[in-house]
């Protein structure tokens, strides 16, 4: 199958657009869409019977009519063998952060306790750990973590020198939101490890991205998106947790289901849909048969290493970071000239998309700005030369993009 502009036949985005920020919400392919409006007009023929009796099972001694599975857990089922594990190691929650909210929250920290951090977490994770540690005494520890960064081996020696016997928790992302890094989990737990210190995975950009394997990670609890590059519908996440972790685990919402079993729990907070969870099975389908999974990921990283290497020449500085801490995104430097705060940023983000009709995020970071650029199968070369265009004409300008939009 080619990939590029013409797959965009298989979304509903703008085809007058460039469209390189698959990363931040997700596109839904049409075919996903199709499969959840049938699924919603199905639940409306019986809704009480869908959501009370095929959805879900609340009561363990009432199986499904005719020993059916229920449909969530026959949708983590599959969900599961995508990442590595049975379907009843994975718990459906709306997205990572409802995820890395249900873990937080359920933890019992003393005072003096040290969550830490990289200064590359996502925001979101990053207010929840310090409003958990506010409520109970404990304190947030965020280490810096260099960017650009040219050797994996300094993410494992920086959290090693930063632990303290205070430390109970490790917050760790496997691909950084705003930075783009693929970050060695797995060393990252063994160091934890083997100081008894219990580790969280923000695993938002993951699933589909890049190869992954939860259990053989070695951490405590792992949180991940299916929305973005997983291509299930919007307000779909899952999360995972070690056995031992179960019993004290609970969602952030409590129903009918509190102290039944944990799977229990969270496949039951309260009416909601359902169909981003069911259609899941839909996303991964969509990726692996239509597209083919490695042929879709070797695409997708070409492309934004390309881009690196493409803009590095372009305006500086080195492209540095390792091509084994970078999958379907990259964060590339723009030149200094084009200044550095959160104001030049959203400017220049308003300007590329309602001037020049190209979607990406712009970030600020060590006082410059940046270009996060994510890579999907419906993108090519001319998009990224589109982009460098744009940027090319920002800097022939006398002046920077005017004010930004409300």
């Amino acid at each position: 199958m080619k990939f590029g502009r013409s797959m965009l036949e298989h979304w509903l985005l703008d085809p007058d657009a460039v469209y390189l920020n698959h990363g931040t919400v997700g596109v839904t392919p049409r075919r996903v869409l199709d499969a959840q409006q049938q699924l919603r007009l199905q639940i409306e023929r019986h809704p009480a019977r869908f959501m009370l009796r095929e959805l879900m099972s609340l009561n363990p001694a009432e199986p499904a009519p005719g020993a059916v599975v229920p449909r969530l857990r026959a949708a983590a089922e599959q969900v599961g063998a995508l990442l590595g594990c049975r379907g009843d190691d994975l718990a459906f929650v709306d997205n990572a952060s409802a995820g890395i909210n249900a873990v937080l929250r359920s933890l019992r920290f003393a005072a003096g306790d040290e969550i830490m951090l990289f200064d590359h977490a996502y925001g979101a994770v990053a207010r929840t750990a310090a409003f958990v540690a506010r409520e109970q005494g404990a304190q947030v520890v965020t280490l810096a973590l260099p960017f650009p960064i040219d050797d994996a081996a300094q993410v494992a020696a920086t959290l090693e020198a930063g632990l303290t016997a205070r430390t109970r928790l490790v917050i760790v992302d496997h691909i950084s939101s705003e930075t783009a890094l693929i970050l060695p989990v797995a060393e990252l737990a063994a160091v934890c490890r083997a100081r008894s210190i219990a580790v969280l995975v923000d695993g938002a950009h993951a699933p589909g991205a890049i190869d992954v394997n939860i259990p053989a990670l070695g951490v405590d609890w792992y949180v991940a998106n299916l929305h973005k590059w997983a291509f299930a519908p919007r307000g779909c996440g899952v999360l995972w947790a070690a056995p031992e972790h179960r019993q004290t685990l609970h969602p952030s919402v409590i129903s009918w289901g509190l102290d039944t079993g944990w799977l229990r729990e969270f496949d039951w907070t309260g009416t909601r849909d359902p169909t981003p969870f069911l259609c899941a099975p839909d996303g991964i389908a969509f990726m692996t048969s239509c597209l083919g999974i490695d042929a879709m990921r070797e695409h997708n990283h070409a492309l934004v290493w390309h881009a690196a290497q493409q803009f590095a020449a372009r305006w500086g500085p080195p492209w540095s970071t390792p091509e084994t801490m970078t999958g379907c995104m990259a964060t590339l430097p723009l030149p200094i000239r084009l200044g550095g705060d959160q104001a030049q940023a959203r400017r220049l983000q308003n300007w590329l998309l309602f001037e020049r009709h190209i979607e990406v995020p712009v970030i600020t970071r060590a006082n410059r700005l940046w270009l996060r650029v994510s890579a999907q199968v419906y993108n090519d070369d001319s998009d990224i030369e589109r982009l460098g265009e744009a940027i090319d004409e920002v800097l022939a300008t006398p002046s920077l993009p005017g004010p930004p939009r409300a």
